[in-house]
């Protein structure tokens, strides 16, 4: 703001001492023709009035920079204004006025400008050549060696404040349009950057909350089982240890499941991509060569006879129903219907232990239908809701946010006769 402040009282002082300058010369040029002239004391201050009255117009020159030209034009006759018509020649090119003035402003009409000038000067040069010359005349200078040097000075005058001001004019807006060019790519590289940490930011937000479903589910399943099993061993271990042992068993055979889905689905975090592979090596030490990218074994709708399986050596009575023709699905829909039904029996194993369930797989001709259902545990089993599998309440919003990404349906609620129901339809791929 200073330097804008300081330019301005810069040029402020710059326009009146130039319209000083003009007015002077003007005024003293526009006088000495009128006593040349004889024309009388009044005629002299006169001319020399409207002289000064035409050099100020400098001050206006940046506002209207065709008013000092014409000025000029018009104190011409009386052999003075050249100072006023080369300022006015100068700041009409290099300033781009708006109006009548920016009409003349261009190349063309500068020219035409220029050509006027050039010629008033020389036709007045002429026509007062008998008294403006008389010295040069009497010591024999041809008259057209005089018309030709009024021609040169005409020119001097005209063209190259003209050309000066087109070439400082053409300079300051290319600097304009530059300086405005940058402010944009500044402002639109500001605006692609924050659409960027927008984008990184989402993109976090889903891998991160991808991972967590991935962790619930496996997690989540897994440990209620184990947690069903040791209850169960818990029961059996002194009065019959032989099933106490297969139910140790199954509790390793989970575990290691477990373990192993964990590995895949943290394996996917370790993932190097190809092209990093030579330089990027893992913590434990492992050579760089070796990483081999691995992600999580896919599971579908083929898994989920043994995901019953599971269940009902847990103690839950599942009915398993299959119908309808085989259609194709994505794999992230083979997937999404194998959590589905996985996190809704972990569901029944948390909060309705011993209740019957029934799982119902039917292939439509939009997809593919599940529903899982189940009743509500007997009298005998309320005790064990005492010591119910703490729940963190994200199980069905993992099932809604995994069914709804790849635009299915989803609908979980209590039913009539006291038990709950989950259902979901996933489309096929086309």
């Amino acid at each position: 703001m200073r330097v804008g402040a300081w330019t301005r009282r810069r040029s402020m002082w710059l326009d009146l001492g130039m319209a000083a300058a003009a007015a002077m010369e003007c005024a003293y040029s526009a006088a000495m023709f009128a006593y040349r002239e004889r024309l009388g004391t009044a005629a002299m201050a006169a001319v020399a009035v409207f002289g000064l009255v035409a050099g100020a117009t400098v001050l206006v020159r940046r506002r209207w920079p065709l008013v000092p030209v014409a000025a000029a034009l018009a104190t011409i006759p009386l052999l003075s204004g050249y100072m006023l018509l080369m300022i006015g020649l100068y700041t009409l090119g290099a300033y781009r006025p708006e109006g009548a003035a920016g009409r003349f402003a261009e190349r063309r009409a500068m020219s035409v400008l220029c050509a006027i000038a050039i010629a008033e000067t020389v036709l007045v040069s002429t026509l007062t050549l008998g008294t403006q010359q008389q010295e040069a005349l009497h010591r024999g200078v041809p008259e057209p060696v005089l018309i030709v040097l009024s021609v040169l000075v005409a020119v001097a005058i005209s063209v190259p404040p003209t050309m000066l001001g087109l070439y400082i004019g053409a300079r300051r807006r290319l600097w304009i349009a530059l300086t405005e060019r940058a402010e944009g790519l500044e402002t639109e590289l500001t605006l692609l950057a924050e659409q960027a940490r927008e984008r990184a930011r989402r993109a976090r937000m889903e891998e991160r909350t991808r991972i967590a479903r991935e962790m619930h589910d496996v997690v989540a399943h897994r440990v209620s089982l184990l947690v069903v099993h040791a209850g169960a061993l818990e029961r059996v271990v002194h009065k019959e240890p032989d099933k106490a042992a297969a139910s140790a068993k199954l509790m390793g055979d989970i575990g290691r499941q477990a373990l192993d889905e964990l590995r895949q689905i943290l394996g996917v975090l370790r993932t190097v991509e190809p092209e990093d592979a030579d330089v990027v090596a893992p913590v434990d030490g492992t050579p760089p060569s070796a990483v081999v990218p691995t992600g999580p074994v896919p599971l579908g709708l083929a898994d989920l006879p043994k995901l019953v399986d599971e269940s009902r050596a847990a103690g839950l009575g599942v009915r398993f129903t299959l119908g309808g023709a085989r259609r194709m699905l994505s794999a992230e829909a083979e997937q999404t219907a194998y959590r589905v039904v996985q996190e809704a029996l972990t569901n029944v194993l948390k909060h309705a232990p011993g209740a019957d369930v029934e799982v119902v797989v039917a292939y439509v001709p939009s997809g593919v239908a599940l529903a899982v259902s189940n009743g509500c545990p007997s009298a005998d089993r309320h005790a064990d809701l005492e010591k119910a599998i703490p729940s963190g309440g994200n199980g069905l919003v993992g099932m809604r946010e995994r069914v709804t990404a790849l635009g299915g349906a989803f609908t979980a609620g209590p039913t009539d006769e006291g038990g709950f129901r989950v259902e979901a339809r996933l489309l096929a791929s086309h």
